[in-house]
Parts: C-alpha cells; structure tokens; sequence
C-alpha cells in the first residue's frame, strides 16, 4: 500500500463514516450530544452525559476543522465547547462534573483528573483551530484547578481524582474496571496529553516545566523495566498492579514523543527517543499481524485478555507509523499496514461507526456501546488526522 492510498483510506473513513455518524446520530436537539447508542447503534436518550465523551468530541471536530476548514466541523466543535462550558463547567468550585443527566443537570459531581485533562485538550485544540480566546481561558483555568488541587507537593504527580470542593475521596477508580489507587498511569497519560496541547497555543514557563516532569515521571517512574507501562501506584509512587496493557503501552510510545517534540528540548528528545521505542516493542508483544491488537496480559493470573477493543487497534496504527517515521524500520510500516487492514474488514460497522470492538471467538463485540460514555470518536478519529498530518 502506498502512503497516498493510505492517507486517501483514512481521510474517506474520517469524512464518511466517523464525523457524519457524530453529526447526523448523537447531535442532541435539546443541547450538546447524546450520552449513549448501544452496541447495535439504537439510541438511549435518556442516557447520562459523560465529560470524557463530550471533551473528545470537541477535540475531534476542532482538530477536523483545523485540518479541513469545514464549517460543519466547527458548528460541531462550538455545540460541544458552548455545552461543557454551559453545563459541565462548576461556577462555584472550578473543575467540571464527571456527568450530567440528560437534561443537563449536574449527576455525579466528583472531580475525576482524566475527565478535566481531556476538557483542557479539547479546549486548547479548539483555540488552536479558532484562536478562540474564550476555549483558551477555559483551557487555562482547568489547568491551574488541577496543579492547586490534584498536584503532590510532596512526592509528584497527580491525585487520580477528588470531591466537587478538591477533598480527598475513598474510591478514586476511573470506572468499574479500574483498580482504585491514588496515582495511575492512565490520567497521566492523558495530562500529558492535554498539557502537550495547551503547550502548543500557550507557552507559559510553569507549564513548560509541568510537562517536562511528566516526560519524566513516564521515563523514570511508571515505565517499568520491561518496557510495559506500570498501570497503578499509591501516592508515594509505589506500584500496584498485575496487568500490560498493550494499548496503553503503544498509545504512550508516541504521545511521549509528541509531548517531547512540542516541548522542543533537544536534549530530553535524545533521552526520551530510546524509551519510546522501548514502550512500543514491549506493546508489540501483544500484536498478531492478521489478526489485530489484544488488550491486555494479566501476568499474575496468566490470563491473556483476547479482545480486539477499538481503540486499542487505533492507537496500535498511530504508534507502528510514529516508530516507523522515527527509526526507518519497515516492520513498523508493515504493521501498521496490517492493522489498518483488520480494523477495516472487522471493527468499521457497515451501519456507522465502529464497533467496540471484536471478542475473543472473533465476533463483533455489540454488547458494549457503539457510542456512549466511553465509546467517542477520538481514537478512530485521532488515527485518521494522526496519519493525514504525518503523511502529510
């Protein structure tokens, strides 16, 4: 495959199937977008609204605007900027809500960091499309709500999550899969992500510095020995858990990268260069060419986890091409290749979108959502403006 058709592929796959199916499906008359299709794609209007979904929204048509200079793009953006501004941003604490009710009401009002992180990448990537100064303010002061309130002073990193008014809370977990710990890897992945950029359009010295600690917190302290992230931690950074997850591992390898390139030190890309490649191999080791990314080892239990989840296949095809741009290695090409081919004959849903993915006998997995409080546009949607921009 060449890099034209390959860029031709993903850019008809953006712009025919993922963005229109957030467009014409989930736009909700009533304000913002709707929480939920389930896994055959029938809507459920009454579903809550999640942060995590409706920030990722507006990444993702901010981002297709930038790229496309569509005016559909934007008007999708700004329904989704205009919303969580309007309904998740809390006026009286800072932060914003983990969820909403349908109507738009506040439902559970804790402060879950992951959740903020991705409302400051949506709002800088929006001002990075626009200029808008209003995302950018918001940007800015969810980022400050986290260093007040989430930031250890005394031993690093970020405190996975707290009450509406920044105290401590007993369960910090992400979700219902997700072992309860103070410091996990997957919120610092995503603030890195975020503060990457909010580094891009605002380029403040104590951010600068906050980004360049967590290059470094990944390179020294939740890279483990073997390559593999280390997944969960206690405050003083001690791990504590049993699993590889080889999304994470691939995702990491090239927001890492990124997150060293935005900063522009020539000194840490030399040192984070190697680590990246590093987290990439270890994630390999989950790949099987014809038949896409598992999701996870339990090394503990001696469990191999067989799904082929969505986004794990997404992240699998930006990290191979980033570890192919960056040492010239054809392998990496080649599998990423591959694992475009089995994201298109099985996880693109021929009703719209995608499916979350495919299960361990091969099925299509129509069980979990095929839009919902997870299930968004931005990983499918990322990989397509991902390989656009890298191939330019």
């Amino acid at each position: 495959m060449t890099t034209e058709q390959l860029r031709s592929e993903v850019t008809l796959e953006l712009t025919g199937n993922i963005l229109p199916f957030w467009e014409n499906h989930m736009t909700d008359p009533q304000g913002g977008y709707f929480g939920r299709r389930d896994g055959n794609g029938d809507l459920a209007p009454d579903a809550p609204k999640g942060l995590v979904l409706n920030a990722r929204i507006l990444w993702t048509f901010s981002s297709a605007y930038r790229i496309f200079h569509r005016k559909e793009y934007l008007d999708a953006a700004t329904r989704a900027k205009d919303y969580i501004l309007r309904n998740f941003i809390d006026s009286e604490f800072g932060g914003a809500y983990w969820s909403l009710d349908s109507k738009g009401n506040p439902l559970n009002t804790k402060k879950q960091i992951y959740a903020i992180a991705f409302a400051i990448y949506g709002f800088a990537e929006y001002n990075r499309a626009t200029l808008d100064a209003e995302a950018l303010d918001a940007a800015v002061s969810l980022y400050h709500s986290i260093e007040e309130h989430s930031f250890d002073r005394d031993f690093n990193g970020y405190i996975d999550a707290l009450t509406r008014d920044w105290q401590r809370m007993e369960d910090m977990s992400l979700s219902e899969k997700d072992q309860n710990a103070a410091k996990t890897m997957n919120t610092h992945l995503h603030i890195l992500e975020a503060y990457t950029c909010l580094f891009r359009v605002w380029k403040d010295a104590e951010l600068e510095e906050k980004l360049r600690n967590l290059i470094i917190l990944f390179a020294n302290t939740i890279t483990g020995p073997d390559g593999h992230l280390q997944l969960f931690f206690d405050e003083k950074w001690r791990p504590d858990g049993h699993i590889q997850s080889f999304g994470h591992d691939i995702e990491c390898s090239w927001l890492l990268w990124e997150a060293a390139c935005v900063l522009g030190d020539a000194a840490l890309k030399e040192r984070v260069r190697p680590i990246c490649c590093r987290i990439a191999e270890a994630g390999m080791e989950g790949f099987t060419p014809e038949g896409g990314m598992i999701y996870e080892w339990d090394f503990t239990a001696g469990e191999k986890h067989l799904n082929r989840d969505w986004w794990v296949q997404a992240e699998t095809v930006v990290g191979c091409y980033y570890q192919w741009k960056l040492t010239s290695d054809a392998r990496w090409r080649e599998a990423a290749e591959a694992e475009w081919e089995y994201i298109k004959k099985n996880i693109i849903a021929p009703d719209g979108e995608w499916y979350w993915g495919r299960l361990a006998d091969g099925s299509a997995n129509t069980a979990d959502d095929r839009a919902g409080f997870w299930k968004c546009p931005y990983h499918n949607g990322r990989m397509c403006m991902e390989l656009i921009e890298q191939i330019g």
